[in-house]
């Protein structure tokens, strides 16, 4: 159930963890995380939306935490992918293509510009998500991050 107005940062994490494979503003086979945030489709830039200032904050919660990977793996959007759902991507990154699976972090620099700082496929996966991939087969993979992958 969608909590009522705006979600909280904490609440936008908990989207993430649950559909594992989340997009960040576009239309796709998998959720849209600023349609979620905000509780109905947002129409045109978001920037101009009227919750804006609750989307930045989840949007930077979700794209600061640990336990996400900013990437570009649905379709080329930004796709925010949970960490349980990592072994399935490196278990099934030949088939995805590994440029879909760089990290792609922003950075604030001195001026107050942002820069997209990319770290390649697989230097940013954990040593715990490169063994779990290994115990997995396709198929099971597949499970894991259904319903976007062919």
């Amino acid at each position: 159930m969608a909590p009522r107005g705006p979600m909280t940062p904490k609440q936008a994490l908990a989207f993430v963890k649950q559909h594992g494979i989340v997009l960040e503003r576009a239309r796709g086979p998998v959720p849209c995380l600023i349609d979620a945030i905000v509780g109905d489709p947002v129409r045109g830039s978001w920037w101009a939306h009227a919750k804006a200032h609750h989307i930045f904050e989840a949007l930077g919660a979700v794209a600061d935490s640990q336990d996400v990977l900013r990437c570009r793996l649905v379709s080329g959007k930004v796709t925010y992918a949970h960490r349980r759902v990592w072994p399935a991507l490196v278990r099934l990154s030949d088939r995805i293509g590994e440029h879909r699976l760089d990290r792609h972090d922003q950075e604030h620099t001195a001026t107050g510009a942002h820069r997209t700082v990319t770290t390649p496929f697989p230097k940013w996966v954990p040593a715990e998500s490169m063994t779990a991939a290994k115990k997995l087969d396709d198929a099971e993979a597949l499970v894991m991050i259904a319903p976007f992958v062919p």
